[in-house]
């Protein structure tokens, strides 16, 4: 037992999750070296080899798969035992926060964030992450994740959340579109090639796709990407549309111009997620009420500008 520490556990755990040298490392912030240091002590203090090399990373022992759930129920009783005996200073605190978001959220949230950290000489460290295919309840449960910020037309059922703003979809092309001058129509909508984020993961895209089905038409999914910002770059240098959140659209003003869609949608909310665990972390608590005000200031100068928010 003297032989182990925390930081061994930790690294256990990220050789656990990722299934790689480098990623745990980047998981950690640390070196491969340190990395890999830490687990040769593993090693010898539990007499097995825990993870295997592979062709495409690290493999875990039958051992590793057994003390798997022991080390995670460590991390979380520890984590708990921790952020109950010590009050949250940021300004002390070295935590790895994080944080799944898109491209969007992340424009705005992490200049605002950064400016916070450096002014109280942080050393927080935000990690980013694309929703992806992320399971975000799983990922938020078991702890992979701090936080998550999602837009959605319903609110999630299986996460705790509150929303940062509202917003609507709208048509955007770009300003010297061929199509442009033009009211989109159902037919046009379903003309002009699209461009999409995660196509056939969401279920806007998948509402839209059954409102044109009722109506005998189909819409050309022309490519899928995986950022706002490439779908920006698209629409800009190319003859295709897109739906997008008038948030999103308004920020590239110069470049697009948006339309009301030819048929009805709802509205949606952009929702930031946690877990019933995380209300008892203060580190987390902090992390929301931040946020939270970082969206509040951004409604404020929107509406200030004119345009849409909250």
């Amino acid at each position: 037992m003297r032989s182990l520490d925390i930081g061994m556990v930790r690294t256990f755990d990220a050789l656990m999750r990722e299934r790689s040298v480098s990623r745990a490392a980047a998981r950690l912030f640390l070196s491969q070296s340190a990395v890999s240091a830490s687990l040769a002590r593993l090693r010898k203090i539990f007499n097995d080899p825990l993870f295997i090399r592979t062709g495409h990373g690290v493999s875990p022992t039958a051992k590793a798969q057994r003390l798997a759930p022991k080390i995670e129920t460590v991390l979380l009783e520890f984590s708990s035992l921790f952020d109950e005996e010590q009050d949250f200073s940021p300004g002390q605190s070295s935590r790895i926060f994080r944080v799944a978001g898109s491209d969007y959220p992340s424009s705005w949230v992490l200049p605002a964030l950064g400016r916070v950290l450096a002014a109280c000489g942080s050393a927080i460290r935000i990690v980013w992450e694309p929703v992806g295919s992320l399971h975000l309840q799983e990922s938020l449960s078991r702890g992979e994740l701090d936080l998550a910020l999602i837009a959605r037309i319903k609110p999630p059922v299986d996460l705790q959340h509150v929303v940062l703003y509202e917003d609507q979809y709208v048509y955007a092309l770009r300003r010297d579109h061929p199509g442009a001058a033009e009211q989109v129509s159902l037919d046009s909508f379903c003309e002009i090639p699209q461009i999409f984020l995660g196509y056939g993961t969401s279920t806007l895209d998948d509402r839209i796709d059954d409102i044109l089905a009722a109506t005998g038409r189909k819409r050309k999914a022309q490519m899928v990407v995986s950022s706002f910002a490439q779908i920006i770059h698209q629409l800009e240098h190319s003859d295709y549309a897109a739906v997008l959140g008038q948030r999103v659209a308004q920020m590239q003003a110069d470049k697009l111009v948006t339309q009301a869609l030819p048929f009805a949608l709802p509205s949606y909310s952009s929702f930031l997620c946690w877990d019933k665990k995380a209300e008892h972390d203060p580190g987390v608590e902090w992390l929301k009420h931040q946020i939270l005000q970082i969206a509040q200031h951004k409604a404020h100068v929107l509406g200030a500008s004119g345009q849409s928010g909250p």
